[in-house]
C-alpha cells in the first residue's frame, strides 16, 4: 500500500453533501437530526438521498434502493461528499458486482459497517474518511468533530496519543476499519493491498474469544506479516465473558515485532477521531503516538 491514493477535492462551506443509508435501518432519529444540524451549521448544503429512512427488516431498504442512493450520490457531480447516516449491517451487500466508475472521486465518511465501502474505495486507490456517521456526530466532543471538518477542508490533523507496546517506529500509508467487517473481506476481491501498511482496527461488542478467532484468522492468512505497524482503537464492550481483551490482543499481535499502539481515541462508544485512509503516517510504538505527515 505504498502508492498514493487519489484525494477528493477539499470541501468548502457551501458545498453540497449527500446523506445515504447504505447499511442498517435508521433508529436514532433525534441524533440523526442533531448530526444534520452540525453539518448545516458548518455551512454545508445537506441533501437526503432517496430511501434515507427506508426499512427492510434490519436493512435501510432493499439492496436496490440502497445501491441506487449510493450511486446517485457518487455520480452526481454537484455532490462533493457522502455522509453515511449510521452503521449496522448491509454495506457489503451493495458491493457485489459494484464498480465505482470513472467519475471524479469524492469524500465518503463513516465507520463500523461502512468499513466495507471505505476499503472498496481504497482498493480503487481513492481516499476516504473513517469518522463519525451522522447519528454519532453530536456525541463527539468539539475537538473531534472540528478535526473531521478540518481534515475534509484540507488541514493536516494533530497527532493522536494511545499506549505504546514498543516496536520502534514505522512510516507508511494508513488503512483503518472495523475488525469484524475487515475480517469478512478476507479472501474477497474487495480487500486492499495491505503490504507495508499501517493497519488501524477497532470493534464493538465482540467477546475476547471472538477477537482471538478473528486475529488468528488474520495470522493464518499471512496478512499480518505484511503490515509495518498496527494501531488499535477502542474495542468497546469487548471484555464480556471470560478472558482479558488486552491479553488476547497482546498474545495475537506482540510477537509480530512491529510498532503497536493501542487505546487510541477512535471507534465506537467514545471519541471517534477522524482518520484518512491512505494518509502517510508515522506510528511510534515506543511513545504510543501516531503522527500524520500529509
Amino acid at each position: 500500500m505504498s502508492s498514493i491514493s487519489k484525494l477528493p477535492p477539499i470541501l468548502q462551506p457551501g458545498d453540497r453533501v449527500a446523506v445515504v443509508s447504505p447499511s442498517g435501518a435508521l433508529r436514532e432519529i433525534d441524533s440523526f437530526y442533531q448530526g444534520l444540524e452540525i453539518w448545516r451549521s458548518r455551512g454545508y448544503q445537506v441533501e437526503l438521498a432517496e430511501h434515507w429512512n427506508s426499512s427492510d427488516d434490519y436493512l435501510a431498504g432493499s439492496d436496490k434502493q440502497r445501491r441506487n442512493s449510493l450511486q446517485w450520490a457518487w455520480q452526481d457531480p454537484q455532490i462533493k461528499a457522502i455522509v453515511c447516516s449510521r452503521g449496522g449491517y448491509g454495506s457489503m451487500r451493495l458491493l457485489e458486482d459494484h464498480h465505482w466508475g470513472e467519475t471524479d472521486p469524492k469524500w465518503l465518511i463513516g465507520f463500523s459497517d461502512v468499513t466495507a465501502l471505505l476499503w472498496s474505495l481504497q482498493k480503487n486507490s481513492i481516499s476516504s474518511i473513517h469518522g463519525p456517521v451522522l447519528t454519532t456526530l453530536a456525541q463527539e466532543p468539539d475537538w473531534s468533530y472540528q478535526r473531521m471538518f478540518s481534515l475534509l477542508e484540507g488541514e493536516k490533523p494533530e497527532p493522536l496519543l494511545g499506549k505504546g507496546w514498543g516496536g520502534g517506529t514505522a512510516t507508511s500509508r494508513l488503512l483503518v476499519g472495523n475488525l469484524t467487517v475487515a475480517t469478512a473481506l478476507l479472501g474477497t476481491s474487495l480487500l486492499p493491498d495491505l503490504t507495508d501498511s499501517i493497519l488501524a482496527l477497532e470493534d464493538v461488542g465482540e467477546s475476547p474469544y471472538r477477537i482471538d478467532r478473528m486475529l488468528t484468522q488474520w495470522r493464518l492468512s499471512g496478512l499480518l506479516k505484511k503490515v509495518k505497524g498496527i494501531a488499535l482503537g477502542r474495542f468497546s464492550k469487548c471484555d464480556q465473558g471470560t478472558g482479558s481483551l488486552e491479553k488476547v490482543l497482546q498474545d495475537r499481535l506482540r510477537d509480530l515485532s512491529i510498532p503497536i499502539v493501542w487505546d487510541l481515541p477512535f471507534g465506537h462508544d467514545g471519541v471517534n477521531a477522524a482518520l484518512r485512509l491512505g494518509a502517510m503516517v508515522e506510528l511510534d510504538g515506543d511513545q504510543g503516538k501516531i503522527n500524520f505527515l500529509d
